[in-house]
């Protein structure tokens, strides 16, 4: 694929971008029309040929993509290739046991890291600096997709990965790492962590950090900046669409992320009546993926809430950002970067003989970091047994949970009739946390 300077595509005036963007969905919408069946017959379904996609305005008459569609193909049916071809794939939990699958070829590969260098360069990242990335790797996409947006840049990279606190820290100190990669929650109890080992903040050249993968507030980035010294910013990207490297915040941005647009084409669109609003309205976030080859998706519904601003950033670039997302149309929560859906939960908890169909998910910010606390009613039978049998079926329930999510919850059994029931939808979840 021909590719523009990164420059140059940032600064366009709407016209030249809407211009490209147009061309890349014609072929998208061809491409996948030809080589994906589900999509062919949801096309056919809707009375849509690729010939009538011929102005950005015709994009609304694309049906839209869901987890449901990913789930009813798994693992592998949504690929406009054959897996010879098919050079890596990651997976993140999807509503059901089953994770969700997304493929990458050898150019989407390319192009998320292109789009990673670009966020960092966003935020101010040079090649001169020394990027600590402590985002996860494995089939979490958060991880490699940083580091190799990181070495596109020219950065030098620390692939610390997650955990290990105290090691994070000599790191940090003993290698001079310049900029950060964490969620936000994670930042915080590194800073919180530091006495432990005692560096204190003038042993450190920490001056950015870039953080996403889960929710947090303008509070959390004040105390970020407070406590490990430097300038914190907000990434955004999912598994499904390429990863991190959707969109990213400026220092000079009063309004949210730029959105790189020439590879993702965002829409927000009113959840109940499913029409696009316009800029400014809260609505749900939909994403076209413009550029990628293996997994494709048109007009895929997040689920996240957001504004779309399409002004001049101070910064010069003309890319429209995206608000900080403010929370979810469906019942997804996201701890410690990993997506976790009560649906997941009962999943396990049905297995399980003497639990009954009653369970409440709390979930807290205790420190820096979120927790879970999963309550299980169980049958009067099991509730009167002996207590070294409950400990052992609470154990087993906690282990299945961080078995098929990856998470540590804690689990508590309680006596029947102890959750308070509702006339209308149980309330599964109750977050205490102040986002």
């Amino acid at each position: 694929m021909n590719r523009i300077r990164v420059a140059e595509i940032e600064t366009l005036p709407r016209a030249g971008m809407e211009a490209i963007q147009l061309r890349r969905l014609q072929l998208l919408v061809a491409r996948v029309y030809e080589r994906v069946r589900p999509y062919r017959e949801k096309m056919d379904r809707a009375g849509i040929k690729p010939s009538d996609i011929r102005s950005l305005e015709d994009l609304r008459k694309l049906p839209f993509t869901t987890k449901d569609d990913l789930r009813d193909n798994y693992p592998f049916g949504l690929f406009t290739m054959p897996l010879e071809q098919v050079v890596r794939v990651h997976a993140s939990s999807g509503t059901t046991g089953k994770p969700t699958v997304v493929g990458y070829s050898a150019e989407d590969i390319n192009t998320w890291a292109e789009v990673m260098a670009r966020c960092l360069a966003m935020g101010g990242v040079t090649s001169g600096d020394m990027v600590q990335n402590a985002y996860g790797y494995g089939l979490f996409t958060g991880g490699l997709g940083a580091h190799y947006g990181a070495e596109r840049l020219g950065a030098t990279v620390i692939p610390v990965s997650g955990g290990n606190t105290k090691r994070q820290i000599t790191i940090m100190r003993d290698f001079g790492s310049t900029v950060l990669l964490s969620t936000p929650s994670y930042a915080l109890n590194l800073a919180d962590a530091m006495a432990d080992v005692g560096v204190t903040l003038d042993q450190l050249k920490l001056r950015v950090g870039i953080h996403g993968a889960e929710p947090w507030s303008l509070n959390m980035r004040e105390e970020v900046e407070r406590k490990l010294g430097i300038r914190a910013l907000d990434i955004y990207g999912l598994s499904e669409v390429i990863g991190p490297g959707v969109a990213m915040e400026c220092p000079q941005s009063e309004r949210g992320m730029h959105v790189l647009e020439d590879n993702f084409l965002p829409e927000i669109i009113d959840p109940n009546t499913f029409e696009p609003l316009p800029p400014g309205e809260l609505g749900e976030l939909v994403f076209t993926t413009l550029t990628k080859e293996a997994f494709p998706l048109i007009r895929y519904r997040t689920k996240d809430l957001s504004r779309i601003y399409k002004e001049q950033c101070p910064c010069g670039r003309t890319l429209v950002r995206m608000e900080k997302v403010t929370g979810r149309t469906d019942d997804m929560l996201i701890i410690r970067g990993v997506n976790v859906f009560p649906s997941q939960i009962e999943h396990v908890l049905m297995g399980i003989e003497g639990v009954e169909p009653h369970y409440q998910i709390e979930v807290r910010r205790e420190g820096n970091l979120d927790t879970m606390h999963v309550l299980v009613e169980v049958s009067e039978q099991v509730f009167h047994d002996e207590v070294k049998i409950l400990e052992a079926m609470a154990r087993r329930i906690q282990a299945e949970i961080k078995d098929l999510l990856g998470v540590t919850c804690s689990v508590k059994l309680v006596e029947p009739r102890t959750i308070k029931r509702s006339e209308g939808k149980a309330q599964r979840v109750i977050d205490y946390r102040k986002i």
